[in-house]
């Protein structure tokens, strides 16, 4: 049995399930930035905003089901869900961060990786990105 590593392609589409699956579950201001050519850990950072700490559960628990169901994806680690602040879901190639309002705004991911590409993403109707 051979284990191949993910194409470009396979992470690209996996960052895109898992923006759409935030946005599908009341996420807001979702995005996707391409960190790779500036931090040697991970490929993609996936930021969303939800409205409360309750929200902010359960968005982790919609992206993990969407990854998991769809892909068999599960994340390699889960940190900062007990506090609902800031919660970082790490895939290994991508990283997704799910953040109440305060801490959205404070650490501005969005100001701090200004220059760096962004992933047009295509949201499902209905969604809170989508939903126009």
């Amino acid at each position: 049995m051979s284990i191949t590593s993910p194409t470009a392609e396979d992470i690209n589409l996996l960052v895109s399930k898992a923006a759409i699956a935030a946005d599908a579950a009341m996420g807001t201001e979702t995005e996707a930035f391409y960190v790779a050519e500036h931090l040697g850990i991970t490929d993609w950072f996936v930021v969303t905003t939800a409205r409360n700490p309750r929200a902010v559960r359960a968005l982790v628990d919609k992206v993990e089901e969407a990854l998991t169901v769809s892909h068999s994806v599960k994340p390699l680690s889960i940190e900062g869900k007990e506090a609902a602040e800031w919660v970082l879901m790490d895939y290994g190639d991508f990283v997704v961060h799910i953040f109440g309002s305060e801490a959205r705004n404070f650490y501005d991911l969005g100001r701090l990786w200004q220059d760096v590409p962004r992933m047009k993403i295509e949201f499902e109707e209905g969604g809170a990105s989508g939903a126009g």
